[in-house]
């Protein structure tokens, strides 16, 4: 059992968790994304470095994701495809997708990724805030505490 996180997007300051709960908990953490980024000093923390392209690491993270897993990603695509193969994913801000909510995220996204092109919904997701960080925490900590 470990977490992946589709790092690309992912907020630093949910990075930073991660990496505590790595050291604390003793669970791999690897980040994949088509960037170099800054890793800590730690047997717990990996990074897989993928080509540039669309959706490249997340094709990856599909790849190598196991049943009891848990995935890091807004990407609400993702997300359905990590369920599908009896994962878990939690978004950055503290949302746990689950078989029971990620058909209905995902067709929501994909309503609002149609208004977008057509000009009706313009811009992008709010700032990421103290409070989302705390729900992402929050979530985490029940995961790594059912995965214990």
């Amino acid at each position: 059992m470990q977490i992946w996180v589709d790092a690309d997007a992912c907020p630093g300051t949910a990075k930073e968790l991660l990496f505590r709960a790595a050291e604390r908990r003793r669970i791999k953490v690897t980040l994949v994304a088509n960037q170099s980024m800054r890793l800590p000093r730690s047997e717990f923390v990996t990074a897989i470095l993928v080509p540039s392209g669309m959706n490249i690491a997340d094709r990856k993270i599909v790849e190598v994701v196991e049943p009891g897993d848990l995935v890091i990603t807004a990407d609400i695509p993702l997300a359905a495809d990590v369920v599908a193969k009896g994962a878990t994913a939690l978004d950055p801000r503290g949302e746990l997708y689950t078989e029971n909510n990620v058909h209905e995220r995902l067709s929501v996204r994909n309503m609002l990724d149609g208004l977008r092109g057509e000009g009706h919904v313009l811009g992008g997701p709010a700032n990421y805030t103290p409070r989302n960080r705390q729900e992402f925490a929050n979530q985490l900590d029940r995961w790594l505490a059912k995965a214990k």
